[in-house]
């Protein structure tokens, strides 16, 4: 990932070089998720943004969890102009200090979940997590649908079962649903790692970070079963795919995609311009109608919910207490290698 985003850069510099100083373009660097909400970026928003506002946009698309740790590395020379990330990162990127304070956003406009705390960043978008399982498969062994995150455990499913690892928000989350379930939570996570460890493992094909493998592993019917987020799925839904979604009854975890314009010594007006740009009504109706994610721009419309969390379907998302998560997740993700995944 580190090679791909110095490779990039170094792409456009070449080609400022070659344009001339009298036409030189600024490069703004946007660090994002991959999978349906890069699409959409690249083709629909960051393409007519580039000839506004003469600038050329390189977009770096990695998980949360890498996109922090580029904040990280890069702390003293910030190359990152503008950082999309999961909601319980880029909180821990506000406290450290790698975000700057918001420009030009019109928060009265914005969901009430959407305002972080500190006014440096932005909710962007509204995912669901939950289930998902290959209802073909299903029908034909005549199963019912799962409603519970307790069907994880179900031996029926041994070696055909997917998730995203815990440094990933999804497994997280999902870890931590466990955990409630079995007398735990955020502040005592055990429960939750001793299901995972010996009820949930054994059914476990792959803890599978990359959204293009996770989507190949239900269209190849390898995996019938697992954890995803609603703007994962529903490509996978409108594709085709015999697969379907689910809110279990213990509640959904909101996962919110969060946008926050990068501290550096000298903060581009455009870094600005591209935050405002996806908060807009415009950007918002299009990252739901084409990415999935539920809207945080009250004026937003929204043509197909289809699974996404609006509605009634938001009044079964869930919150999980980052304040608590944060300063431990990194023992945690240790714990998992050593204990989950090894």
């Amino acid at each position: 990932m580190q090679s791909r985003f110095l490779l990039a850069l170094g792409a456009s510099a070449t080609m400022l070089l070659s344009a001339g100083v009298g036409h030189a373009q600024e490069t703004l660097v946007v660090a994002g998720s991959g999978g349906s909400i890069e699409k959409v970026l690249r083709e629909r928003v960051i393409a007519p943004f580039e000839r506004a506002h003469n600038v050329r946009v390189v977009y770096v698309a990695g998980n949360s969890t890498d996109n922090l740790a580029k904040l990280q590395a890069q702390r003293d020379n910030q190359e990152i102009d503008v950082a999309i990330i999961d909601d319980g990162p880029m909180m821990r990127a506000v406290s450290l200090g790698f975000c700057a304070p918001l420009e030009g956003v019109d928060q009265s406009r914005l969901h009430d979940v959407a305002r972080l705390p500190g006014g440096r960043a932005s909710g962007m978008g509204l995912i669901a997590t939950g289930l998902m399982y290959n209802t073909r498969v299903f029908r034909e062994n005549g199963w019912a649908a799962p409603t519970s995150w307790n069907d994880l455990m179900d031996p029926k499913y041994r070696g055909r079962v997917v998730m995203p690892p815990l440094n990933n928000g999804y497994g997280l989350l999902t870890v931590v649903m466990l955990a409630r379930l079995h007398g735990g939570g955020e502040s005592n996570i055990n429960p939750g790692f001793d299901v995972m460890r010996r009820h949930v493992g054994p059914n476990i094909l792959a803890f599978e970070p990359s959204p293009a493998k996770h989507a190949e592993l239900f269209q190849t019917g390898q995996a019938i079963f697992g954890v995803w987020g609603t703007a994962r799925v529903q490509p996978l839904i409108d594709a085709g795919v015999p697969v379907e979604f689910v809110y279990p009854k213990e509640g959904s975890p909101v996962v919110m995609m969060a946008i926050c314009p990068v501290a550096k010594r000298q903060i581009s007006a455009k870094a600005h311009a591209f935050v405002q740009t996806i908060l807009s009504a415009e950007t918002q109706s299009l990252l739901a109608n084409e990415a999935g994610l539920a809207p945080v721009n009250k004026e937003a419309t929204v043509a197909r919910p289809g699974i996404m969390p609006v509605g009634e379907l938001a009044a079964r998302l869930v919150a999980a207490d980052w304040n608590i998560i944060n300063p431990v997740r990194d023992d945690w993700n240790r714990r998992w290698v050593r204990e989950i995944e090894r």
